[in-house]
């Protein structure tokens, strides 16, 4: 496990005490390699979702994303998606995005989150 891929990373990803110029919406995908603790790991992230006042949650992935979310919905985010692969969550988030809206993504590098990233903004993205 590297320290990227933990809650206490996605904890510090954003800082939600900044002003809000539109939705604040959270692409997340799989903790990868956590192994007995990936649940409640997963569970925890959504968790701080809600504490964060994120206006969306799009789930990215299977079982633990699925926790994930549930947790998110339960912590009081607003609107919470769950999707299968990158190409959807992308799609969707075409669909719906609006001026000012901001969005985080973040997984383990496994998930390649990077991919909705690069088609959400049409640049490349550097630096996995």
């Amino acid at each position: 496990m590297t320290e990227a891929d933990n809650p206490a990373a996605t904890e510090t990803a954003d800082d939600p005490a900044q002003p809000k110029g539109g939705r604040l919406i959270a692409v997340l995908g799989e903790m990868l390699e956590l192994g007995d603790e990936a649940v409640e790991a997963h569970r925890e992230v959504g968790r701080m979702a809600g504490e964060f006042g994120i206006d969306m949650v799009v789930g990215v992935g299977g079982d633990l994303v699925k926790q994930l979310t549930l947790y998110a919905g339960a912590a009081g985010v607003p609107d919470i998606a769950l999707v299968a692969d990158n190409a959807t969550a992308a799609a969707l988030l075409e669909e719906i995005l609006r001026p000012g809206d901001k969005v985080l993504v973040k997984a383990s590098r496994g998930g390649m989150l990077w991919q909705v990233a690069q088609r959400l903004t049409g640049q490349p993205v550097t630096g996995f």
